[in-house]
């Protein structure tokens, strides 16, 4: 007698956007229509989960620095399970999958094990920063570029702060907060001026946004007066002087701190 085999499942790398669910693309949206299965990272806007259908399982694998995570080699058997079984899985991740997400790594793991992947770009943090506060990250006066960089490493080796003090960019530092005054120590010894205008920007585009604007010698400060933690961006350079937003948003209720 034979046995029916399985079909083919599918692993789908869905980049979540920044937390409003207004973000998504419509790709992404269509795919987690198709998608039974979601695995979730704690950075997923909760709104987002609202698009899930009653029969989607979801499953949540969060990870955060300092805290109970799911351990990466978990999830990567967890998305191979259920794709030999069939399913067509989403691995919902906050952001883009490929901008400090483990996108790569995910990708080239399940295709060594012959698993059908694909992936949804989404709008990173570090982008949707800008017209959260109405910042240009690029300004022809300015700044001619911009650099996403994250403050904590796999090997705990630092970015190359010296080059990117030099470089005149805009600089949008991810996983930061943790050890924010160590960080301020660190640029402002790499060359970074003390009075750099800096931007600090909690849960960006979601209802609870807060954001405070300082200068890098009394970034430390500010951020523990004003009680900003993670998730956030740090947005350094000339750039913040431009940004178009310093007070109440009406539309949302969002708080915002004083300009510079």
């Amino acid at each position: 007698m034979n046995v029916a085999t399985p079909a083919a499942g599918k692993v789908w790398l869905v980049g979540a956007g920044p937390g409003d669910p207004e973000l998504l693309t419509l790709k992404a949206v269509r795919i987690l229509k198709e998608c039974r299965i979601w695995l979730v990272d704690d950075l997923v806007g909760s709104e987002v989960l609202d698009l899930a259908s009653d029969t989607t399982r979801i499953v949540k694998v969060g990870k955060r620095g300092g805290c109970v995570s799911t351990s990466q080699a978990f999830i990567l058997r967890l998305m191979a399970r259920y794709a030999r079984q069939g399913h067509h899985v989403a691995r919902l991740k906050g952001g883009d999958p490929f901008i400090f997400g483990r996108g790569g790594e995910e990708m080239a793991w399940l295709r060594e094990r012959g698993i059908a992947v694909d992936s949804v770009g989404g709008i990173t943090a570090g982008l949707a920063v800008g017209s959260a506060l109405g910042l240009p990250l690029t300004h022809r006066a300015v700044s001619r570029g911009v650099t996403l960089v994250t403050a904590h490493t796999a090997d705990g080796v630092p970015p190359n702060w010296k080059a990117l003090a030099q470089s005149g960019l805009t600089i949008v530092c991810y996983m930061g907060m943790s050890s924010v005054g160590q960080l301020g120590k660190e640029l402002l010894a790499a060359g970074f001026p003390a009075g750099l205008p800096v931007a600090i920007v909690q849960r960006v585009s979601c209802a609870s946004q807060r954001h405070a604007v300082t200068t890098l010698e009394n970034l430390d400060s500010d951020v523990r007066n004003r009680g900003l933690g993670s998730p956030a961006v740090i947005v350094l350079g000339e750039a913040v002087t431009h940004r178009q937003i310093d007070v109440a948003n009406t539309s949302t209720g969002m708080p915002f701190a004083r300009a510079i």
